[in-house]
């Protein structure tokens, strides 16, 4: 038995929306995820949200290790029998945003992969506590809002802090949609697969603390021109704002959305160079 529905009727469960659940049923759906994570058999694998484990099985078939992270205790039933032939993969039950991935995998934190159909009221929290971590995964294969997904791609223009976040660390390509129809219960919205393939480092060489802060400052009134974002959020005077950008070589007029990522950097070097960061 492999069908989500099936499954959680015979141990008498519901799906729980305060969980944001939404188990994904169609077999060849769990194989290309599985394919577009690109897991070979020497591969280590993080599985954020195994919910029955469908994809956790799909992952094992071809993985050397995985390690799921399920926050719902009421699936250790079914996926203790349902892993049972697979000794190579591990369950930790637990809130994969107050859990270190370091500590999840081990000797594998330098090298693995991420996989995972992820509550999508929480999607971008998770990325984000899986990309600023120091030890990173190689890649990310996420389940997620399609709307989600084409803000991860967006270029300048139409950028938001999401993208901005996520495009310091990783390149993002939406791989396929999923369509409502094959998760149990239904959604109501359409559904990509985002696969990311993190960089050795971040594109821009400034402090990640600091990025983030102008970043967010940026983006803080939206609508707004940069020089009057920055100096709110930043507290700065329109004088030490207008010298800031200057020295970035940024157009004060701008709007957030229209930034680049290496601009984004100009801007955090300026500002460290005000020495108004410490404020």
């Amino acid at each position: 038995m492999t069908n989500p529905r099936e499954i959680l009727a015979l141990y008498g469960l519901e799906p729980k929306k305060s969980l944001g659940q939404n188990f994904l049923h169609d077999p060849n759906a769990l194989e290309r995820i599985a394919g577009v994570a690109a897991v070979s058999a020497d591969d280590a694998v993080l599985e954020v949200g195994p919910g029955t484990g469908g994809l956790t099985e799909a992952l094992a078939r071809r993985a050397r290790r995985v390690v799921g992270v399920e926050l719902d205790q009421r699936m250790r039933p079914i996926l203790n029998g349902r892993l049972a032939p697979y000794d190579n993969v591990e369950i930790v039950y637990a809130d994969i945003l107050n859990t270190d991935p370091a500590v999840l995998m081990g000797p594998d934190a330098g090298n693995y992969v991420v996989a995972a159909n992820v509550p999508y009221y929480i999607t971008s929290a998770i990325l984000r506590h899986l990309l600023e971590t120091p030890a990173r995964p190689r890649a990310l294969t996420i389940l997620m809002q399609l709307e989600v997904a084409e803000k991860l791609i967006s270029k300048p223009g139409d950028m938001s802090l999401l993208s901005v976040s996520i495009q310091l660390y990783a390149k993002a390509k939406i791989a396929f949609r999923l369509s409502p129809g094959v998760f149990y219960p239904r959604p109501d919205v359409t559904s990509a697969v985002v696969r990311l393939d993190v960089f050795p480092q971040p594109v821009v060489d400034v402090p990640e603390k600091e990025f983030f802060r102008v970043a967010r400052a940026g983006f803080g009134q939206k609508r707004k021109q940069i020089k009057n974002s920055l100096a709110s959020g930043l507290n700065l005077s329109g004088e030490l704002t207008s010298e800031m950008l200057a020295r970035a070589d940024i157009d004060p007029m701008r709007r957030a959305e229209t930034l680049t990522l290496e601009e984004w950097g100009r801007l955090t070097q300026s500002w460290l160079e005000t020495g108004a960061s410490g404020k």
